[in-house]
């Protein structure tokens, strides 16, 4: 393998197909597709400044490294990505990428990240300014995570959250096959038009949420007080623990909960418009 280490660089494609390559404190400055084309690449302890440094790379493991906000748009359209303890300032970053997994990261400015990517595995990962993250990305697997930023995981498939805190309206906007586990979601119009959206164990804030929503599904959640107006047109089971503060035209299925503040069943209702509105006893 190839060591490159203790080194500055910048520019065009300054280690441009390089296979077998590990790059150990390296500092990547202004510049263009520093690592373009490669494969089996290891970088640790890096810094990356430069544009488009990770486009078209098969296979590379990111330890220990920090992406400056020039850095932007640095890991797309590749496959095979690991990255470990590592600091991305920058922002767009992770589109078109099949086999990401990321452990021990944060980005602070994470606004249009995970386009259009597959296969993406999160552990212990923070990110903040994260509008629009997770759009039209599929099979995804969470688990201990923080979002700050709206419209996230729209249109994304085949989704599994675990121990997450999401401040996001907006999220899971048409999505299909989520579930998320023991997790608190705040913002307004939560999972509008989603499908198969399974909530389990988790705390729902935010005004209109599970809306418009197909085969929606709720287990031991709770509603905070700002939660009104839910479940509008959506078709739903949902065993809610201690209270809802409004329920508006669903319609059809199962809402069970120990108290409801209103029950809006107007003129609009749509038709089966056979929802079952039950208090535990």
């Amino acid at each position: 393998m190839e060591i490159v280490k203790d080194i500055y660089l910048e520019g065009e494609r300054p280690l441009y197909a390089r296979h077998g390559l590990r790059m150990e404190r390296v500092t990547i400055g202004p510049g263009e597709s520093a690592v373009k084309e490669g494969g089996d690449i290891e970088a640790v302890e890096c810094e990356f400044r430069g544009k488009y440094p990770f486009w078209e790379c098969d296979g590379f493991t990111v330890r220990n490294c920090l992406f400056r906000d020039g850095a932007r748009a640095a890991l797309w359209y590749s496959r095979g990505c690991k990255m470990y303890d590592s600091l991305v300032e920058a922002p767009k970053m992770f589109r078109r990428i099949s086999e990401v997994y990321l452990e021990n990261v944060k980005l602070p400015n994470a606004q249009e990240t995970f386009w259009d990517c597959d296969h993406v595995v999160l552990r212990n990962v923070e990110t903040a300014k994260a509008d629009y993250i997770f759009m039209h990305t599929t099979d995804i697997d969470i688990d201990n995570y923080r979002q700050q930023g709206n419209y996230s995981f729209q249109y994304a498939k085949n989704v599994v959250i675990r121990n997450a805190v999401l401040e996001t309206k907006d999220a899971f906007w048409e999505s299909e096959n989520v579930t998320v586990y023991n997790s608190r979601i705040n913002g307004e119009f939560l999972g509008w038009y989603a499908k198969n959206l399974r909530l389990v164990n988790c705390e729902i804030g935010g005004s209109q949420p599970l809306c418009y929503c197909e085969n929606l599904v709720l287990e031991n959640c709770r509603f905070l007080p700002d939660a009104d107006l839910a479940f509008e047109y959506s078709t739903v089971q949902a065993d809610v623990i201690g209270h809802i503060p409004s329920v508006k035209n669903p319609t059809s299925g199962r809402i069970k909960a120990d108290s409801i503040g209103e029950i809006i069943l107007d003129s609009n209702r749509k038709a089966p418009a056979d929802c079952e509105i039950l208090l535990r006893a």
